[in-house]
């Protein structure tokens, strides 16, 4: 058949169809004989999907497209938390145009929802409208979907089929999977750094080793993510807002701040701008914190008390703020830090994903990356895989995901 296909915008940064699983779980879908056509639709859904890209934190994003006898009947992707899911934009949109959906089939990029969260389910919605078949790319790793949804359309009499392009499907949405299939979120450290790896002077400076048109992608990256995560050392020597300025986005990710001894200076500047998505984490014994903090929340910041790091007394446990950071709904973390957090992140294997943006300039001395180690042997170093290097401007952008 040929779809009628209305054009969409390319997102920015772009997410492959094809690529290979974003983590070491096995399918969490049977694998069905697929057409040309169910592949061609589950495409558009998943461009649908990246339309959502910036918007729909903490929930997933998802496209949705209605068909019948090759045509596009109605199509949507998620609206912000709390608003419509994709399943419902579609059938709305397609309602708009005036077309019936009883008997067509529905492409949906992660499996219907099942229960009443801020909105009512949307299996229920579909079962209503007469659809005679649901083809999902994933099912819901939601403890409260997980299968649920394409169950309660069975049950109704449709016909129901998945794991047509999960891997792409997983990709868009690493954050959320990541946040119930692991309990902590998708870990993405982002750097600028000369060839040579350094990321600043010894004098400190660090502003601009790579250019503008870097700088902006990086901002699409910060975009997409949950929350952006820096130390109380980079607060202090850079004052950063860590907002998104260089692109246009529809909500501000949640800054976290790792700051075991609650000095966050009270005038910081990521404290001006909607202080109440600044989260402080802290190690202190809370008669020891309880005056720091009072400052902090007065200001509107959220204070998180963790407990200290065994292996380093009087510094924040990282995996124990990565799992109370899931438990906040936070799936996808964009970290910008410094070199020591930077270090200490991967020693504790909680990074993901690198993100480096490379300039063409050696610069000699300076702080690198990630001084973590000392290793023993060449061979202990971390393995990277799934290697992607692009120019962005005169820079080079290098993504490169562990484990």
């Amino acid at each position: 058949m040929s779809l009628r296909l209305r054009p969409l915008q390319a997102t920015r940064p772009a997410i492959p169809h094809d690529n290979p699983p974003v983590m070491t779980a096995a399918s969490s879908c049977p694998h069905p004989a697929f057409s040309a056509d169910d592949l061609g639709c589950m495409h558009h859904a998943l461009r649908l999907a990246e339309g959502a890209l910036y918007r729909t934190s903490p929930n997933p994003r998802v496209g949705c497209v209605i068909v019948n006898h090759g045509h596009v009947l109605g199509e949507g992707a998620t609206e912000a938390a709390g608003l419509r899911h994709a399943e419902i934009v579609a059938l709305d949109d397609a309602r708009e145009r005036g077309h019936a959906v009883r008997g067509a089939t529905v492409y949906v990029t992660l499996e219907p929802c099942a229960h009443f969260g801020r909105t009512p389910p949307c299996a229920d919605a579909l079962v209503a409208a007469g659809v005679a078949r649901v083809v999902a790319a994933a099912r819901d790793p939601n403890p409260k979907v997980d299968g649920g949804g394409l169950a309660r359309l069975a049950a109704a009499g449709i016909r129901t089929e998945c794991g047509l392009l999960e891997n792409a499907a997983r990709e868009l949405n690493l954050g959320f999977f990541s946040r119930f299939e692991r309990g902590r979120p998708w870990v993405r450290l982002k750097a600028a750094a000369s060839l040579d790896g350094i990321t600043a002077l010894p004098n400190g400076q660090s502003q601009w080793i790579t250019g503008p048109a870097a700088r902006a992608d990086g901002h699409h990256w910060r975009a997409r993510a949950c929350a952006v995560l820096t130390g109380i050392g980079t607060v202090r020597d850079d004052d950063p807002q860590l907002t998104v300025r260089h692109v246009a986005t529809p909500r501000q990710p949640v800054r976290v701040v790792v700051d075991s001894r609650l000095e966050l200076p009270p005038t910081a500047r990521l404290l001006q701008v909607e202080p109440h998505k600044v989260w402080v984490a802290h190690a202190l014994p809370p008669e020891e914190a309880e005056p720091r903090a009072r400052v902090l929340r007065e200001l509107g910041a959220q204070i998180i008390a963790l407990p200290p790091d065994a292996a380093k007394p009087g510094k924040t446990n990282l995996d124990a703020l990565l799992r109370e950071l899931a438990a906040r709904d936070i799936g996808e973390l964009h970290v910008e830090a410094g070199a020591r957090l930077n270090a200490s992140l991967l020693n504790a294997g909680l990074v993901d994903e690198l993100l480096l943006y490379l300039a063409p300039r050696l610069l000699g001395q300076g702080a690198g990356i990630a001084p973590f180690g000392p290793l023993q042997a060449v061979a202990d170093g971390i393995r990277l895989h799934s290697l992607h290097i692009e120019p962005i401007g005169e820079d080079w952008r290098v993504r490169a995901r562990l484990g």
